[in-house]
């Protein structure tokens, strides 16, 4: 059942993520500044913030499929809370940039976001490398 749960969780917060950062997106587009922000597309804060945006998308999304993959093989897989939350801790990344551009604080929590999200997509992948299935011998 934990197991379970800790898919469950990856998807729906995978989804929940993303429409969050999809409304920021949205919504950047709109803001008051926008023609400011225009001018500034590839440097400073407008940087970063696509770079929240789109990290904020991808890992969000890789959580669905991780979850959902959490489930279906929650029973062959071992170390499923680990890679469960492995993957969560990586929606800090995105949020750590945020983080740096509004708050200005240092990028801890990209780093641990990062690194985070890289050891849960590997180790799942490894997971799935030393799978047997029932025709397997």
């Amino acid at each position: 059942m934990t197991n379970q749960i800790n898919g469950k969780n990856n998807i729906a917060i995978g989804f929940l993520t993303m429409g969050l950062f999809m409304a920021y997106g949205f919504l950047r587009d709109f803001a008051p500044d926008k023609e400011e922000w225009v001018n500034s597309y590839s440097i400073g804060k407008h940087f970063e913030s696509r770079l929240a945006h789109v990290h904020g998308n991808l890992f969000a999304f890789l959580n669905i499929p991780i979850g959902y993959l959490l489930i279906q093989f929650k029973d062959k897989l071992k170390n499923v809370k680990a890679i469960s939350w492995l993957a969560l801790t990586g929606l800090l990344m995105p949020i750590g940039i945020l983080t740096e551009v509004y708050f200005g604080l240092p990028p801890a929590l990209v780093l641990i976001g990062a690194i985070a999200m890289t050891a849960s997509v590997i180790w799942l992948g490894f997971s799935f490398v030393n799978l047997k299935l029932n025709n397997e011998k």
